[in-house]
């Protein structure tokens, strides 16, 4: 018998051999035949294409797939008048892809529809925002099958399936349906909520007997497994054998506790290399000012408004910063056209607008706020600049923006990290400035209390969150979430 070192090492073997594969009656490429699978990741959209390798899923993603030489299933981005039912292969960087096209009344229904008119407001706590309909529902398990289809094409029986994120809670039924017996592993990026929020949908219980479907379940915190873990075993009765094993109707699944992490190594290297240029772009507006940055997507989770009062009320509560304290806001925009996020532009417009008006003056603006993005090397070297970073969402599934902000700081002069309570970093990250994003004075302290924080302090805090983001990286995640198909097998 294989020890548990020599287990992960053919796992890992097995997962880098390639056996052919054909989409849509074309072959991706041959690689040598070997006795056991590939890893195949299914998500809503790719890293294909060098400007899509970019934010977390993506990163993550690519990073485990490019060692593995593993295939990608997913959305190509592209929306047309017509639906497309077959999957083009590619090939980029050591990553084989299988993309699929999508009809713009698909992605209306499916993506802004359900997947984000339902799904991602009631996950994150937000069900006053849902708007729930049986027309998006039918879309939504459409395009899964769909993608059940594409992927049954393509995946042998001993090939591991890496499904990621809320578009594809129904993928593995479909994919049972279809036949599949072999292992189906998946990821969700965001929360998972309370089990009465989570019953608010109406079909919930046809999302839960999707879930049930999957043999591992990966989630960011232990408060997500512990919801979705009571949601199930009061729902549908299953059965827990110990902290993340679970049975139910004769079958046995996993609900692991996985938080993500990111490449420390690769983002610390770039804010050093950016770092230059980053203060060379911020002179004219910095001059010797501290800089408190926040960046993230333009999205009602993040916490964007509460976030503005709270540098509001520091500006209000300690004129003596005046001119020697900045705050950029790095926020473009997503899902535009949906009509939540046009009252949210609409309000941070005019949040910043009445900021700067109070409390600027003809050489100094307290707040830039910036509706746009940027590349994820300059992001790097703007978080190495910033003396505080505010990663304060209302609800996060992790938050990497915390993660990478310790990656990018100077081991000899950090800056300080203030985070939300909500975030799923925070159960990693507890060294952070603690906050709840609700109250504006609580972030209006925690930013005081991190301009004013002294160096031995500050290099305290960084030393024990550097431990956390080197250790429990990129790599750690993967490979915590993928052993967990070897302990299945053993309890088997």
């Amino acid at each position: 018998m294989l020890d548990k070192q020599q287990s992960a090492e053919a796992k890992s073997w097995l997962l880098s051999e390639f056996r052919e594969v054909v989409v849509s009656g074309q072959p991706i490429e041959q690689k040598e035949a070997a006795p056991g699978g590939r890893l195949i990741a299914v998500s809503n959209r790719t890293a294909a294409g060098a400007e899509s390798r970019a934010g977390g899923l993506a990163v993550a993603v690519w990073d485990a797939l490019v060692e593995t030489e593993g295939l990608w299933v997913g959305w190509s981005g592209r929306i047309y008048d017509y639906p497309s039912q077959k999957f083009r292969p590619s090939h980029e960087d050591g990553v084989d892809f299988a993309l699929v096209d999508m009809s713009k009344p698909d992605y209306e229904g499916f993506y802004l529809g359900y997947s984000n008119s339902v799904l991602w407001p009631v996950f994150h706590n937000r069900i006053d925002l849902a708007q729930f309909s049986g027309e998006t529902f039918d879309l939504y398990r459409r395009i899964n099958e769909l993608f059940a289809d594409g992927v049954a094409d393509v995946a042998e029986e001993d090939d591991t399936i890496w499904v990621h994120d809320y578009h594809f809670l129904l993928l593995a039924d479909a994919l049972r349906e279809r036949g599949r017996t072999g292992p189906i592993g998946f990821f969700l990026h965001i929360p998972f909520p309370p089990p009465d929020t989570f019953r608010a949908i109406p079909d919930h219980q046809v999302l839960g007997e999707g879930l049930l479907a999957y043999n591992v379940i990966g989630l960011q915190t232990t408060g997500d497994v512990e919801n979705l873990a009571y949601y199930l075993q009061s729902e549908f009765g299953v059965q827990r054998v110990d902290e993340e094993t679970f049975r139910h109707n004769g079958r046995t699944f996993i609900i692991r506790h996985c938080p993500i992490g990111i490449d420390a190594d690769a983002f610390h290297a770039a804010s050093k290399l950016e770092s230059g240029r980053a203060a060379q772009k911020l002179e004219t507006f910095l001059k010797d000012r501290d800089l408190v940055i926040g960046v993230d997507r333009m999205d009602y989770s993040k916490g964007l408004p509460q976030r503005f009062e709270g540098m509001a009320a520091l500006f209000d509560r300690n004129p003596d910063i005046h001119g020697k304290v900045s705050f950029t806001q790095i926020a473009p925009p997503s899902r535009s056209s949906l009509e939540g996020y046009v009252d949210l532009r609409e309000e941070l417009d005019a949040l910043c607008g009445r900021i700067n008006g109070d409390y600027g003056d003809l050489d100094w603006i307290p707040i830039r706020y910036l509706a746009r993005g940027y590349d994820r090397d300059e992001i790097a070297g703007l978080l190495r600049r910033s003396k505080v970073a505010l990663v304060t969402p209302l609800q996060d599934g992790m938050n990497l923006v915390a993660k990478e902000f310790i990656a990018a700081q100077d081991p000899e002069d950090p800056g300080v990290l203030v985070l939300s309570q909500f975030a799923g970093a925070a159960e990693q990250m507890p060294e952070a400035l603690i906050i709840n994003p609700h109250d504006a004075i609580a972030i209006a302290d925690a930013v005081e209390q991190a301009l004013h924080m002294p160096l031995a302090e500050r290099k305290a805090r960084y030393e024990a969150l550097r431990r956390v983001v080197w250790e429990e990286n990129i790599s750690w995640w993967r490979e915590r979430f993928l052993s967990a198909f070897d302990r299945l097998t053993l309890a088997a």
